[in-house]
Parts: structure tokens; C-alpha cells; sequence
């Protein structure tokens, strides 16, 4: 998702307020959801329902400004993209924000896209092993890992047992994203090794993302049945069955994102899920917000009360 270049972000100072930040009476309480026009007046959420947001979900503004805007609208913590922005690659400005604005890191997204290649170095491994050691500084329980690249042949040919024997050396979990096939022409071809979907391999845990499911043309309740337990950690987002990963709001695509919510309700997901929306082309930093408010107010208020339909659903 993320583009290459990066405005300088600014960083609370370890004994001052920043400029930007949210006083502590102006957020949103944690259990609080800012509701769409129409919705419920109070959606209850359950112990489980951990909704993050993506720093990417903010761009193109900072990293900083990803907390300022989680903590206003009563997100429950944060997922790192680490990418160009200094301070998504500085373990210690990222304490500082979570410190002063009260809400946890609950994922850091490790450097693996096209984008950042050169992010924390070009050894797809030594970068794992950063965002390791990141996770565990900061207390984040999961690092989120897409597979390989068809050209990373050495580290396309190890990684399903590079990644097992990681995850054996820590409590954090790497969990592994489904991506998508390139399609072009009637044509679908792979940029990824072992495989763009992580179903069929044996990864501990897995990432499942619904803008990427869009575009792989994927059932991600099927594919949710599948993992069972091995899915710990979900991208929130939409998408409508074209080539593009659009990364929409939740509910304005063709993705089954109420149905998956309540299925995961339904069946205890413990796990996190994450709000992954493309926001580049909103005019005001209010119509941003518009749209990770009404993003969060989705997916609590069908994680929070699965339907009739979703009882008859087992997962895990």
C-alpha cells in the first residue's frame, strides 16, 4: 500500500506534549465507537474485539499522526507499517507515542513490500528479525509477513521453515498474509514463493486481508474455515473483484466483510483485526476521519453482534 516518499514525521519529545497530540479528554473512550449516520446509538463491544489501525490507513500523513487519529476515534491500538517514514523504523519515537497517547502497538508490519526493499536493509531475513526484536521492545504480540517475492529464490525456498523456526525463538507470532495473482489478459501469474495464499502451507499463523481476497477473487469465509486457529490476525478492508487492491471502507465493496466479522465473533476470534482502508484521496483531514470512524464503527458493530445467519458458521 504505502508509496515511497514520506513527509518528516514529528515525534513527541521524551518530556514534552507534542503540538499535535490529543488531550486525554478529548478522545474517544476506548470502548466508545464513532457511528455512521444511521447506525445503533451504542454498539457493545466484547472483551476479544481488539480493532487496530493501520499507520498505512493514514497517508499521506505520519506515523504520529496515526496515533493522534487512533486515539481520537477510540481505536484500540495501532498496527507499525514500517516503511519510509522515520519514525515507523525508530523503536524508540514509537514508545513515545504510545506512551503519550495511551494506546498499545498490537502489530508491526514488517518492510516486505516492493516500496521498501530497502528498509531496514535489503536481507529479507535481518529484517524479520528486526521487526522481531521491535515487537517484542514494544510489546506487540503479532508481526505481520507477506510471502516471498518468485525472484527471492533463497528465501523463497526456506521460508516456510525460516518462519517456523522463527516463530520458535519468540512468543511473537509471524503471521503469514494471503496476497494475490497477477492478472493481465485473461492470464494469472504469481509473484509470489512458495505461493500468494498462505492456506495451503504450514504457517502457525496467517494474515487474512479482504482487499487482497478481492482481488485473488478468494472466499475469505472459506478461507477463514480453513485456517481455523491459524488465523490470528485480520485487514480489514473492501474491495469490488477488480485487478487493483483498492483497500476500501469496509461495506462500500463486494467483500463478505459483515459476514466475516460475525463468523469470527461467533466462533470467539481472539485475535486482532486491523483497519486497512486506502484514505490518499480524501480531500481534508476530516474527510479522512470520516472514513476510519465509519471503518471502526463497521467492524466493531458486526463483531459485536453476529447475526442469526453467523450462528450456524463454526470457525476454528
Amino acid at each position: 500500500m504505502p508509496p515511497v516518499a514520506m513527509a518528516p514525521a514529528q515525534v513527541p519529545p521524551e518530556r514534552a506534549a507534542p503540538v499535535a497530540a490529543v488531550p486525554a479528554a478529548a478522545r474517544a473512550p476506548r470502548s466508545a465507537v464513532v457511528l455512521p449516520r444511521g447506525a445503533p446509538a451504542s454498539v457493545p463491544t466484547p472483551p476479544s474485539a481488539r480493532v487496530a489501525l493501520s499507520t498505512a490507513s493514514t497517508y499521506p500523513e505520519s506515523t504520529a499522526s496515526a496515533f493522534e487519529m487512533a486515539a481520537r476515534l477510540g481505536y484500540d491500538g495501532v498496527e507499525i507499517m514500517v516503511w519510509t517514514d522515520p519514525v515507523s523504523q525508530d523503536p524508540e519515537a514509537l514508545r513515545r507515542l504510545v506512551d503519550y497517547h495511551g494506546i498499545p502497538i498490537l502489530a508491526i508490519h514488517a518492510p516486505c513490500l516492493l516500496l521498501t526493499q530497502r528498509v531496514w536493509g535489503t536481507d529479507p531475513w535481518a529484517k524479520l528479525v528486526r521487526a522481531r526484536t521491535v515487537a517484542e521492545t514494544l510489546g506487540a504480540p503479532t508481526v505481520v509477513v507477506h510471502p516471498p517475492f518468485r525472484w527471492q529464490r533463497d528465501y523463497a525456498r526456506e521460508f516456510v521453515t525460516g518462519i517456523e523456526r522463527m516463530a520458535g525463538e519468540t512468543d511473537v507470532r509471524f503471521a503469514v498474509e494471503n496476497m494475490f495473482p497477477l492478472r493481465a489478459r485473461g492470464r494469472e501469474v504469481s509473484a509470489y514463493a512458495p505461493d500468494w495464499s498462505p492456506v495451503d502451507d504450514d504457517y502457525a499463523h496467517v494474515t487474512l486481508d479482504l482487499s487482497h481476497t478481492s482481488v485473488s477473487r478468494s472466499d475469505p469465509i472459506a478461507m477463514a474455515g480453513v485456517l481455523g486457529e491459524r488465523l490470528v490476525h485480520v485487514h480489514m478492508a473492501d474491495g469490488l473483484g477488480s485487478a487493483k487492491d483498492e483497500h476500501l471502507v469496509p461495506g462500500r465493496g463486494t467483500q463478505p466483510c459483515a459476514e466475516l466479522l460475525e463468523l469470527l465473533a461467533t466462533g470467539g476470534f481472539d485475535g486482532t483485526i486491523v483497519v486497512e482502508i486506502n484514505t490518499r484521496r480524501a480531500e481534508s483531514r476530516a474527510q479522512r476521519e470520516a472514513d476510519l470512524a465509519e471503518a471502526l464503527a463497521f467492524t466493531r458493530l458486526h463483531f459485536a453482534a453476529p447475526s442469526a445467519a453467523g450462528l450456524h458458521h463454526t470457525y476454528g
